[in-house]
């Protein structure tokens, strides 16, 4: 797949090693979602033009190609020696055809810019591979023109096979940003956390009361759901939905995130001191008069809001982040009243999270159920890791929210097979625990988690979301941004003396990996 110009293309080269093989090609075009039949074609002899509306789409190839039964096939002999090859290409049907392109030029070039880029690269003992292959996916994830990265490029994967937990991941949430940053930026990929940065800061702009959690590709805000009722999904999981309702869920827990990227982004020399300052300014002050309100969870549940742990915590965070940017570059802002209410903040949660029956942190206020949610809480600086509660949880979630050795969000199993019923274990949360497991010295323990999740990934080293421990399987949206995200946190946490949780929770700069030269004003 060759980087994008006018036009994006795929490019298949079906190569003759030896003696004659007799191959069969089919194509089956369909616009929209699968609705639309394009109207097909001939340029040239080589050339097949597929249009339906706004979408245009060429096939270019030697091979003889025909229609039949609103297909296009055709039959060839590959010999020794021989290439013969297949260019689709996509653009908009009101635009000049794109230009054809070298087939041969366009792998040698595609396979020059990976490996260049991937030099960038700095090295983790013992998990180059690993770590090299989920940063490719982040940067194939990534959205050239604006800088914005997809939490995955499908929809409706399901969570549970043939189920109805199948949701559109084709979009940018901000609850990944600050774990994002710290991957590109320690990794040494200084640009995309560069353009990461300014997609955020141009995605959040406007009024703080219509921030949402989620944008698309470009920043945009309106993601209407709908359910796509003529597709039968993968393996028979419906509804197929494009667009994603939580987009206009109420998260708190985005502006701990939001404020402390940018702060990590000022203390790795990512952006100028000031820059943004008045935009944080403006969320925090709405954050005053909502972060005591219920909320929608990280976990975006569609069943009422709660007074989630997670969310007060990065509450917490948004009023940490603000106050050490201030005392630090010497930003101005009303920082005794952030204190007073970062105090507050953390004094409610240890009181009205932490359930003493239980000897544990809890999904929300007053709750009895464990969340994996929790783990996150040392590593953002909440509390340290040493903290009799914090080790209490890290223990509590491995003996009551795992399965098959790997971490659930929160308790969904019965009690016949103690599998999980209705979702796999998540994927992010178990690298949670594993980095947990670093801060709490037992490092064998955390190497063994870690190793068995990257036993997870498939043939060419790609996770999903979730994996089935009950069908031993692979589940949800493919590939997964986050999960791929903490194989590269958690190999570093395995691997470097100043370790991404360390950093976060303390705001360590990234030492010696940033010049201030690489900083521009947003």
């Amino acid at each position: 797949m060759p980087l994008r110009d006018r036009s994006s293309d795929v490019v298949r080269l079906v190569i003759g090693k030896r003696g004659q093989v007799a191959m069969r090609t089919e194509m089956i075009l369909r616009f929209d979602y699968g609705s639309l039949v394009p109207w097909v074609s001939r340029l040239d002899d080589t050339t097949l033009r597929a249009v339906a509306g706004p979408d245009q789409a060429l096939l270019r190839t030697p091979v003889p190609l025909i229609g039949k039964d609103m297909k296009t096939v055709a039959e060839f002999t590959v010999s020794a020696g021989q290439t013969v090859p297949f260019v689709l290409s996509y653009s908009r049907s009101y635009r000049p055809p794109p230009p054809a392109i070298d087939p041969h030029n366009a792998l040698k070039k595609t396979e020059t810019f990976w490996r260049d880029w991937c030099k960038k690269s700095k090295p983790v003992a013992g998990y180059e591979d690993a770590v090299t292959r989920s940063l490719i996916t982040l940067k194939a994830l990534t959205y050239r023109p604006t800088g914005g990265i997809v939490a995955a490029p499908t929809t409706s994967l399901p969570e549970e096979l043939t189920g109805q937990r199948n949701w559109d991941y084709r979009f940018c949430w901000l609850r990944d940003t600050t774990f994002t940053l710290l991957a590109l930026m320690n990794s040494g990929h200084i640009e995309e956390g560069l353009a990461w940065r300014d997609w955020l800061i141009r995605a959040i702009a406007g009024s703080p009361e219509q921030i949402q959690i989620m944008y698309g590709i470009a920043g945009e805000r309106r993601l209407t759901e709908w359910e796509v009722p003529w597709l039968s999904g993968y393996e028979g999981a419906r509804p197929v939905r494009v667009g994603n309702a939580a987009a206009d869920q109420l998260q708190l827990d985005i502006y701990g995130e939001i404020m402390d990227a940018i702060h990590h982004g000022r203390m790795a020399g990512l952006m100028t001191s000031d820059a943004g300052w008045e935009l944080q300014i403006a969320l925090v002050k709405h954050l005053e008069g909502i972060w005591e309100r219920p909320d929608d969870g990280i976990w975006e549940t569609r069943g009422g809001r709660q007074k989630f742990t997670y969310s007060k915590v990065m509450a917490w965070v948004a009023f940490d982040r603000s106050i050490k940017s201030a005392e630090r570059f010497g930003l101005k802002g009303p920082l005794d009243r952030w204190r007073k209410i970062r105090d507050q903040i953390h004094q409610e949660v240890c009181e009205h999270a932490f359930n003493k029956d239980i000897g544990a942190f809890v999904a929300h206020y007053g709750g009895q159920e464990l969340d994996a949610s929790t783990l996150l809480m040392a590593l953002v600086g909440f509390l340290p890791s040493s903290d009799p509660r914090i080790r209490n949880t890290v223990e509590a979630i491995e003996r009551k929210l795992t399965a098959d050795g790997f971490v659930l969000r929160y308790d969904t199993r019965n009690g016949s097979d103690g599998l999980p019923v209705g979702e796999g274990a998540f994927l992010a949360c178990s690298f949670w625990l594993a980095d947990n497991l670093i801060l709490l010295g037992r490092h064998a323990d955390a190497k063994k988690i870690y190793e068995r999740l990257l036993a997870l990934r498939n043939d060419v080293g790609l996770l999903s979301e979730e994996y089935d421990p009950n069908a031993k399987r692979l589940v949800g949206n493919f590939p997964q941004a986050f999960s791929h995200i903490a194989i590269i946190n958690t190999a570093h946490n395995l691997t470097r003396a100043i370790k991404p949780a360390e950093q976060r929770s303390g705001g360590e700069a990234l030492k010696g990996s940033i010049t201030q030269a690489a900083a521009k004003p947003v």
